[in-house]
């Protein structure tokens, strides 16, 4: 084998295996992190973080939401957790499946022990279902939640009920009725289980509060990705505090987006070394 040979055969092997060893690396740095973090608070720190991340040996990207395995990983979590002992979640998701979801909602209710949920950036759909059941919510001061109200084929379930109401009976197709029957139990289903997930917190919010609450995010007042502000998640009523660790903000930084070319933004790490004073000249 010549030396260009050997070069290429190298070049392809560094290839093929460096992106598997950097994830590995970045996964090992994860886990230190949250080990420092269980430490700290005494609390099984546990999370769910869906970012663009790439995927086998030629750094395909894919992006995740919350979905059946998600569920299966987290209950098996807090099966493996003490009952008594107090649960972190780090929450960062688009949303995703509501069965999903509501699992690890009903999970996190029935623990005797204090339930966190620490939210960086934001947590919509499905990730402000789970964040309900919390007893305690930790925002970033610009993170944001978003409304529950369901999506029936990439429509929501409320627009969807309205176009059927104003048109004529007759005028609307046998498909749209099934869609707005389905819509309409939709809505009645998540309401529901809002209310119920809220209803494990009636030593703090009434029964009217809880409805009031449940109402405002399920029924479909602003759009899917309408982003609720801590400041507003905090009006409403729920339970909600700005102390984030900062070991939170470091694990985050360990999610790295996948992409190619520059990175969008870009700045220096602080402390940022002030510009040398410039000397007097006397002429």
């Amino acid at each position: 084998m010549d030396y260009f040979s050997l070069l290429l055969w190298l070049f392809i092997f560094v290839s093929l295996f460096y992106p598997v060893f950097q994830r590995r690396q970045i996964e090992l740095q994860r886990l230190r992190v949250i080990a420092n973090l269980q430490k700290k608070r005494g609390t099984r720190v546990i999370t769910l973080i869906h970012r663009e991340e790439s995927i086998s040996f030629f750094g395909i990207p894919f992006r995740k939401m919350i979905d059946i395995e998600d569920s299966e990983q987290i209950l098996r979590a807090i099966r493996e957790t003490p009952d008594e002992m107090p649960i972190d979640l780090i929450l960062h998701t688009p949303g995703g499946l509501v069965l999903a979801a509501e699992q690890i909602a009903r999970a996190l209710i029935r623990r005797k022990g204090k339930v966190t949920v620490f939210i960086p950036h934001y947590a919509m759909s499905g990730g402000t279902l789970i964040a309900l059941a919390a007893d305690e919510i930790v925002m970033d001061k610009n993170a944001v939640l978003g409304p529950i109200d369901p999506q029936i084929g990439g429509y929501p379930a409320i627009s969807i009920l309205k176009a059927v109401e104003k048109k004529n009976i007759n005028e609307v197709d046998d498909q749209t009725l099934i869609l707005a029957d389905i819509a309409e139990k939709a809505m009645n289903q998540v309401y529901e289980l809002a209310v119920e997930i809220l209803s494990d917190k009636e030593c703090i919010l009434d029964k009217e509060k809880i409805e009031s609450i449940a109402k405002e995010l399920s029924s479909g007042k602003w759009t899917h990705d309408y982003p609720l502000t801590c400041e507003r998640v905090k009006k409403l009523g729920l339970n909600v505090s700005f102390d984030m660790p900062e070991d939170v903000y470091i694990l985050m930084s360990l999610y790295p987006q996948a992409g190619v070319g520059r990175p969008s933004v870009q700045y220096l790490p602080m402390p940022i070394q002030p510009p040398p004073k410039k000397s007097k000249s006397y002429e």
